[in-house]
């Protein structure tokens, strides 16, 4: 009964009369199929009306909504230098930490010069220790024949790099295996500005850094630590935060220990407070 192989006799309602398998399955399958019709002309219907709409939001999403994720090096090299070979006018970045090795600095230069070839402006960010790496200095000094300017702080925010001031990329997480393509207008505008105020702030690389003074014996770089030390970083986030090994870092420590005629580190910090040197 349910499928419709058997229907009551008209003549005699205890007895069932068979129903060819042909009738009863077209007759099981015509209200399927209506219905099946019907949803096919309502989805062309909503298609039909979202598509002005959908055109819309997809131009808007393609130029200025983007944020991309990107994961492994390959892939967010690759994108690099599509922008960079892409970029017509300017090029910001901030890169923190000391002194590059040789391969990060030969990539580095492969991705610069033809822009400073194509005559597009440059501006780079690097913190004070680069001026002790040789590697760096020479990348600079080549990079120097075009519209290039280099400046150095003490501390910096993570990586950035920004191309004609419409797309933007910043890591995701300190291994730098995941970085973020950014092109939403108001943010790439807002990562600019954080730029231009490091900058103005920054030293160009070949003038000296105008510390201030300090007691005899105790140079910039260990005022600067003994700032961190006593606000509670750790050995590792000192030398994170001012771009140096963390054996570098422990050396100034040490130092500025023995300037001080500290025999630990809790004394340290009562020395460091005792002896006014982070005062104006």
């Amino acid at each position: 009964m349910d499928f419709a192989l058997v229907h009551p006799d008209p003549d005699d309602a205890n007895w069932l009369l068979p129903v060819p398998p042909s009738a009863a399955l077209g007759q099981l399958l015509h209200p399927i199929e209506k219905e099946m019709q019907d949803r096919r002309l309502l989805t062309a219907q909503l298609a039909d009306a979202f598509e002005p709409f959908m055109a819309i939001s997809a131009q808007v999403s393609a130029t200025t909504h983007s944020i991309t994720v990107l994961e492994g090096l390959k892939r967010i090299n690759d994108t690099l230098d599509v922008s960079a070979a892409q970029c017509q006018k300017e090029v910001l970045t901030i890169q923190p930490g000391g002194g590059r090795r040789e391969n990060i600095l030969e990539q580095a230069l492969k991705r610069g010069q033809p822009l400073v070839d194509r005559g597009v402006a440059m501006r780079t960010l690097y913190q004070h220790t680069v001026r002790h790496s040789q590697g760096t200095l020479a990348y600079a000094e080549r990079m120097a024949q075009g519209q290039v300017e280099i400046r150095t702080l003490e501390e910096l925010v993570d990586r950035l790099m920004i191309f004609d001031r419409s797309v933007a990329y910043i890591p995701v997480n300190d291994d730098r295996h995941v970085a973020l393509e950014i092109r939403q207008p108001a943010l790439v505008a807002y990562l600019t500005q954080v730029f231009e105020q490091f900058w103005n702030h920054a030293v160009p690389l070949l003038e000296p850094v105008a510390y201030d003074p300090t007691p005899e014996g105790i140079s910039g770089v260990q005022r600067s630590i003994a700032k961190l030390l006593i606000e509670g970083y750790v050995d590792e986030a000192i030398a994170r935060r001012l771009g140096m090994n963390v054996r570098t870092c422990r050396a100034h420590i040490a130092k500025l220990a023995a300037s001080l005629g500290s025999g630990s580190r809790a004394q340290l910090g009562y020395l460091i407070a005792k002896s006014n040197i982070l005062d104006p």
